[in-house]
């Protein structure tokens, strides 16, 4: 048996990637700091107890998991409004392409809000974060042929939500 993982190591190899993965799993962002931060209390909180049956990338991806559905499910309350100062950093990218890669990530968005939780969370985690189907399913807490149930959904889905947006962009 081996030792319990050092909580700075788990956040320095995992924390931008939780970071990344809250927001493709639909973290509002102005609420993705908080949500970051709850993930590495519940992982700081439930690490002694962490059995090395899977590999401790999928153990913190289930945790991103369901944090995330937490979140999701608070986002209907009434918020603050936080606003952003503008960087004063020189950008290599124009305004034009900042634009396109906005919308593009706003129909990603719009169209995995369509999805359910449960197949959102395979889908980002085997499509967009390339994790293998056996990891997911840990992440998730669901049999491994149930994982690839819901990725079959869940790509239909999305290709049925690709298909309207590109008839609606194609008849205006």
């Amino acid at each position: 048996m081996s030792a319990v993982p050092d909580i700075g190591a788990i956040f320095r190899e995992h924390g931008p990637f939780v970071y990344t993965i809250l927001r493709s799993l639909g973290v509002h962002p102005s609420d993705v700091d908080d949500a970051f931060q709850e993930v590495f209390v519940v992982i700081h909180q439930k690490l002694a107890a962490y059995e090395q049956r899977g590999t401790l990338r999928s153990w913190v991806y289930g945790i991103c998991v369901r944090v995330t559905f937490r979140f999701r499910r608070r986002a209907g309350q009434a918020r603050e409004i936080v606003t952003e100062e503008v960087p004063e950093t020189a950008d290599p990218m124009t305004p034009a392409e900042h634009l396109r890669e906005r919308q593009a990530r706003e129909i990603l968005c719009e169209i995995l809000d369509e999805l359910d939780d449960d197949k959102r969370a395979v889908f980002v985690l085997f499509e967009l974060e390339g994790l293998p189907m056996h990891e997911v399913a840990e992440s998730v807490q669901c049999p491994l042929q149930t994982a690839y149930s819901r990725l079959r959904a869940a790509r239909e889905a999305v290709n049925a939500a690709v298909g309207r947006h590109q008839a609606r962009r194609d008849f205006r």
